[in-house]
């Protein structure tokens, strides 16, 4: 193996409890997308100014203060995701197309006077998604030495004070002595573990200034193959009241509410050598997320003078207070062959805790957003809009189930994610009096800094070191609107693309994977208006 020296950390050095969330976990859930009505994704959500559209309700609550009438609209369609991965001259490409339930929502307005200070107090509600997690991925090629059990080997050397501890991991039969696995007997990080009882994780012995010494050890890796299949999504039900002051100010409030459902399940294989020894392993995870949130969204839109169709509006997101659930089990499997000609072969698992899963609650509050909005109307076929929004990814928390924070995992936040920059751009003109034509543009900025890797702390339960950092991230969109009498039927085309590196494990001299995924989505709004 690579000669370097392995410092051996005191457990003196321990926090209490055992870590499982990252910094990726709280940007995953921190992020939202541009899904809801047909309009609003037609002119690329750029709308909070504009208004009497459902969807403003999540982005500028005044936006529905401008409604002078009720609304009921259902939207659905297709999504369709294509990721390309390209690894020392090895490329990957997956596919996939499914149907979605997007969004559904009404507004009742409720005028109060023509002439009085409060014109309409009006009431929404609206469900969309705003997260989408469906993606299927794949990558591999040549490792050139580096191993992901050098990682295995350098997590046990940070946790494990003594060879003899090591050889009471591997010996552990399920009866006797302490159990590797057990957060309260050990604190051992569960990869570390598993790689030492599939022996991916020896002892070797090295040599400084103060004389030989023995340290954990990992193998060299020759070539690897990674396979991830991403499921579920973030489900927002939003809930308003809005007003209409002489048709000059607009105010709103929104309650948020969220679900989150979130399943991955991963596949990495490796060969591996050292001398004369050869083989093989596997390692699988699967890890689900599930939850609730909440959050307040205020919304003012001004119309500053009275004979313009000009306006402007601000708004302002609270944190979303997250209780998360999350459950995950690993397998690994190990078949090596030894330079005697001796065989080794090993499945180990992590421990049955919830029908084969470990289960840990936790909480997380996303940033803070602010929204900055303008629109208006030419000639009165013609409407625009514009926005800007921040939030600062890196003010993320992570905290126990008893609201202790995460003091690792919140340093790492601070460390590795950054505040995210969002402009979007929508236009509508009106081709004839039923006939409306829509285009938009979305742009936000990477959440992460350039140094962010995936920190798996000593005691961790987690097993899964693939991370994945994305750069900034395009949406452009075109859409149709049709209205006859009561009803109407919005069409809209939304693509997505983003780069980004992927890494299956962390070391200092892994090249990243280049990444690119695209999304094409096809919503069809129906509703009516009365």
């Amino acid at each position: 193996m690579k000669n370097r020296v392995l410092l051996i950390l005191s457990l003196a050095s321990c926090v209490l409890g055992v870590n499982a969330q990252t910094q990726y976990e709280a940007a995953r859930f921190s992020e939202n997308e541009l899904n809801g009505t047909a309009r609003f994704v037609g002119m690329g959500g750029a709308m909070g100014a504009l208004g009497a559209d459902i969807s403003v309700i999540g982005t500028n609550p005044a936006g529905i203060g401008l409604y002078r009438s009720h609304d009921v609209s259902t939207s659905f369609g297709f999504n369709a995701t294509k990721t390309a991965s390209e690894f020392g001259g090895t490329q990957m490409k997956d596919k996939n197309l499914r149907a979605s339930f997007d969004q559904i929502g009404f507004v009742y307005s409720n005028k109060i006077g023509n002439r009085t200070t409060l014109r309409y107090v009006n009431f929404g509600f609206n469900y969309h998604k705003s997260k989408n997690f469906n993606r299927y991925f794949q990558s591999g090629g040549m490792l050139e030495g580096l191993s992901q059990t050098q990682q295995m080997a350098n997590m046990v050397n940070g946790s494990i004070g003594s060879i003899n501890e090591m050889d009471n991991i591997y010996n552990y039969d399920g009866k006797t002595g302490v159990n590797p696995y057990s957060p309260t007997a050990s604190n051992y990080p569960y990869l570390g573990v598993m790689g030492i009882r599939t022996e991916l994780v020896g002892v070797g012995t090295f040599e400084d200034s103060q004389g030989q010494y023995q340290a954990p050890i990992g193998w060299y890796g020759d070539a690897s193959g990674y396979q991830s299949r991403e499921e579920g999504g973030i489900h927002e039900y939003d809930f308003n009241i809005s007003t209409n002051i002489e048709d000059r100010i607009y105010l709103g409030l929104t309650l948020g509410v969220y679900d989150i459902n979130y399943h991955s399940s991963t596949y990495y294989t490796e060969d591996i050598y050292d001398g004369g020894h050869s083989g093989y392993y596997e390692l699988r995870n699967d890890y689900r997320v599930d939850g609730s949130g909440l959050d307040l969204k205020f919304g003012a839109i001004f119309r500053p003078v009275l004979e313009s169709p000009f306006r402007f509006g601000v708004a302002i997101h609270t944190p979303i207070w997250y209780n998360l659930t999350e459950t995950y089990a690993s397998e690994m499997y190990s078949n090596l062959v030894y330079e005697d000609g001796s065989t080794f072969e090993a499945n180990e698992y992590t421990p049955d805790y919830t029908g084969g899963k470990t289960l840990r609650d936790y909480q997380l509050r996303t940033p803070w957003r602010f929204n900055l909005n303008l629109g208006t109307v030419f000639g009165g076929i013609m409407a625009v809009g514009a926005e800007y929004e921040y939030a600062d990814y890196s003010s993320s928390k992570l905290r126990y189930a008893d609201g202790y924070e995460m003091a690792n995992q919140t340093s790492y936040i601070a460390e590795d994610l950054k505040g995210v920059h969002t402009i979007r751009l929508g236009m509508e003109t009106c081709i004839t009096p039923a006939f409306s034509l829509r285009a938009g543009y979305n742009y936000s900025t990477s959440a992460y800094k350039e140094t962010a890797y995936k920190a798996l702390d000593y005691n961790d339960m987690r097993a899964d070191t693939e991370y994945r950092n994305s750069f900034g991230h395009h949406t452009a969109t075109v859409g149709l609107g049709y209205r006859w009498n009561y009803f109407y039927a919005d069409l809209a085309y939304k693509y997505d693309t983003n780069k980004s590196d992927f890494y299956a494990f962390s070391a200092e001299d892994l090249k990243a994977t280049k990444v690119t995924d695209d999304r094409h989505q096809l919503l069809l709004t129906l509703g009516v208006k009365f």
